[in-house]
């Protein structure tokens, strides 16, 4: 029984370091969109289109940090119902962090 456990835990945390590399690949896009505008600002003299490359690079930014937010949080409950061995809501969990994760990458 104890070995099931620590198979079970060792299989979540797998599931929890892919998810968290998938979320770094996810943000990809947010961050370098984010990237793109802030340089398209910074070669700009005009102070209009430095505002709105800005505007368009801090959209992106914080679109990327409110999903990956709440990715991160969905699976550190993922993990906590995991080690209490509650898998249905782990599974729940992992589900809900798999969502924003995919929103992050819009």
């Amino acid at each position: 029984m104890k070995l099931t456990k620590i198979k079970f835990t060792g299989l979540c945390a797998g599931i929890v370091l892919s998810f968290c590399s998938l979320a770094v690949y996810a943000a990809e896009d947010h961050i370098e969109q984010a990237i793109k505008h802030a340089k398209e600002a910074a070669k700009s003299d005009d102070a209009k289109t430095i505002a709105e490359h800005a505007e368009k690079a801090q959209a992106h930014a914080k679109t990327a940090d409110e999903h990956l937010d709440a990715a991160i949080k969905s699976l550190d409950t993922a993990i906590a119902q995991a080690k209490g061995g509650d898998a249905a809501k782990a599974k729940q969990s992992v589900d809900e962090a798999v969502t924003h994760l995919k929103k992050a990458e819009d």
